[in-house]
This record gives structure tokens, C-alpha cells and sequence, in this order.
């Protein structure tokens, strides 16, 4: 397993997992170029200029796993800038035709606290 993250403190006692420390939204390189692998995982982020990278990590039949907060979340707070909310459908559009979608669903969550998200797993074809 591998997990990025600006701040990876609180990573560092994570055990077997290989820690990158990278900033993903200062312009650096994409800090995995190449990199292949069976799983993506990403959770409340959104940075729409990582879809290609995210997208092209993935082997074939690998698994993307992708949960982040929609419009309609700036009701409950943050966050509410458009340019971190996912827009209606968003998440379908990005894997049409790249991936098959397994699961996918846009509402509104009550726990950990009220929120706006949209979820999708998906195969990479």
C-alpha cells in the first residue's frame, strides 16, 4: 500500500505502508510516474487536474474507489468553493467509457456529519 499526502505525520507510524510525502496541487511532477496499481483509493479530495494520473495508476481490472463532497454541500460547510465540489455527475462522466462502474451513488450522508457526496467504484477496462 502506498498513501500520499502533504502532511504525512500522522502517516509515519502506518507500519507496512510506503509513505510519499508530495504536495499534489504545487505543480511538482506526479511523484509515482509509471507506477502501477490494483487499487486507487481517495477520500473527501478533490483536485480535478490528478484525474489523468489517478486514472493511468490504475492496471487493468484494477479498482478505483473515489469519495469526495458535491454541490449542494455548502448548505452543511465546508467545503462550499465550487472548485472543491464534484458537479452532478461528475464522477460518471470522468470514467465513461475508460472504466466499468460497479457502483455509484450522489446524496446526502447524515454520519460522520450531514454532507453532500457522490461515490463510484469502477474497473478499469
Amino acid at each position: 500500500m502506498t498513501a500520499i499526502d502533504r502532511d504525512v505525520s500522522g502517516l509515519a507510524a502506518a507500519g507496512t505502508v510506503e509513505v510519499i510525502a508530495a504536495d499534489l496541487e504545487d505543480g511538482s511532477p506526479w511523484p509515482l510516474p509509471g507506477r502501477l496499481f490494483g487499487a486507487v483509493v481517495v477520500t473527501n479530495y478533490l483536485h480535478r487536474p490528478l484525474f489523468p494520473h489517478l486514472f493511468a495508476a490504475l492496471q487493468p481490472g484494477g479498482v478505483l474507489l473515489y469519495e469526495t463532497f458535491m454541490i449542494g454541500n455548502e448548505r452543511f460547510g465546508k467545503p462550499s468553493r465550487p472548485e472543491f465540489l464534484l458537479k452532478d455527475g461528475e464522477l460518471l462522466e470522468l470514467v465513461r467509457g475508460r472504466f466499468s462502474v460497479v457502483a455509484y451513488e450522489a446524496r446526502m450522508i447524515s454520519e460522520p456529519k450531514m454532507a453532500m457526496v457522490q461515490r463510484i467504484a469502477a474497473r478499469r477496462t
